[in-house]
Order: C-alpha cells, then structure tokens, then sequence
C-alpha cells in the first residue's frame, strides 16, 4: 500500500465565505487557517498548498473576549529609530480590521513560502459586500 502524496497540478480549489458577525476572533480564525492550510481535506500534504479560499465579511462587528479591545496591544515598527509604535486592538479594529484578521491568521500559518501562498488565498471585507460572487462561495460552518 502507498501512501498518498497529492500534486499542486490536482488540487481542486473551494471558495468558503464567512460572516464575522458576532463571532469571537480566534474561535472563528482557527477554523479558517486549518481551511487555508487544506488541513480539513483527506489529500492534506504538508508540502503542498492543498487549502481553500477564505473570504471574511463584516470584519469590523467581530468579538474579543475578555477585556481584549482595551488591553490587548500591537506593536509595530515604523523603520526609523526609535521607531517602536503601540495601538490598542480596539482602535485598530474600528480603523482597519483587515490588519488584525491578517495577522492573527498569518502568525497561525506556517513560516515559510508556502504560509505565505496560504495568505493570499484569504480575502478580507470590512462591510457585507464583495466581488467574489462569481466563484460561487459555500457558507463555511463556525460554531463559537
């Protein structure tokens, strides 16, 4: 008996859409980096991007537990010196949500050419509206 290795020439690519509504981050975020990684698939092959299209809409009305929108902080830096920045998730999320969406699931993906592919495979929308209708997105299941 062999074992299965899958081809990058076979995979067949799904479209899954998910309403970020009401919906914890990284309860919800968890489930999409496995289906960006093609973890949920049985012809999984680590060497292989065999993962799904994620789209996330309503990006901007998601939940953190806890105190997280007051206390939780990101640093970035700008390059200069003395270049270190903080900004609270809070404030981040009412900004740019995208940003807090790719880096969660970015530091969830593996660190290395591959993770990146899986990256680009994830489309992000602040509000319900998108330009994806035409690959048909399945509605993809996230209990909290």
């Amino acid at each position: 008996m062999n074992t299965f290795m899958a081809k990058k020439e076979n995979v067949k690519r799904n479209w899954y859409i998910v309403d970020a509504e009401d919906k914890v981050l990284g309860r919800m975020l968890t489930t999409v980096s496995r289906v960006l990684q093609g973890k949920h698939k049985p012809e999984y092959t680590p060497h292989v991007d065999v993962g799904d299209f994620v789209i996330i809409t309503n990006a901007s009305k998601v939940k953190l537990t806890g105190k997280k929108m007051d206390e939780k902080i990101h640093y970035y830096v700008t390059g200069f010196q003395s270049g270190l920045r903080k900004r609270m998730v809070g404030k981040t999320l009412e900004t740019a949500p995208e940003k807090v969406f790719n880096r969660s699931v970015k530091r969830m993906l593996p660190r290395s050419r591959l993770g990146k592919a899986m990256l680009r495979k994830l489309k992000i929308y602040a509000g319900t509206e998108h330009p994806h209708q035409a690959q048909q997105p399945k509605e993809l299941i996230i209990r909290n």
